[in-house]
């Protein structure tokens, strides 16, 4: 097992992960909005098993009033076959870690309404509920 940064030559194998999570995002979708986020330093991180995505973490180190410098995770999901075999819980310990080197005070994440067992899966890992998120379309 490795955990590691994708590059932008693995899309492909990132996308059928993030898909699951992301259902009507299409590929030239998710292409085209990852090379937009690239300018704000957003990474693309990993579970490897052998050569074989099993979690993927899309992050970016931000700065605002509230949650000073913090490490928001976009996205965090783990292939359907290999979830409650504690890659999550992998890959959030090493978030922690890599949001201390960047000398981050918090770790922050949004996750959808209806996503019960993401809510419990984060609690039982520290993260605490601390505010609701409004959206208007426009």
């Amino acid at each position: 097992m490795q955990i590691r940064e994708l590059s932008l030559r693995e899309l492909v194998m990132a996308y059928e992960i993030v898909s699951q999570l992301r259902t009507s995002l299409s590929y030239k979708e998710f292409e085209d909005l990852i090379y937009e986020m690239r300018s704000m330093e957003y990474k693309m991180l990993g579970i490897m098993e052998r050569e074989k995505l099993v979690t993927y973490a899309g992050v970016a180190v931000q700065t605002n009033l509230y949650h000073k410098r913090h490490l928001f995770v976009f996205d965090l999901v783990t292939d359907e076959k290999y979830r409650s075999k504690d890659y999550g819980k992998m890959m959030l310990e090493y978030l922690n870690d890599y949001a201390k080197m960047a000398m981050c005070e918090n770790i922050v994440l949004s996750s959808g309404l209806q996503r019960e067992d993401a809510h419990r899966f984060y609690e039982k890992n520290g993260f605490v509920k601390k505010s609701f998120v409004f959206l208007k379309s426009i």
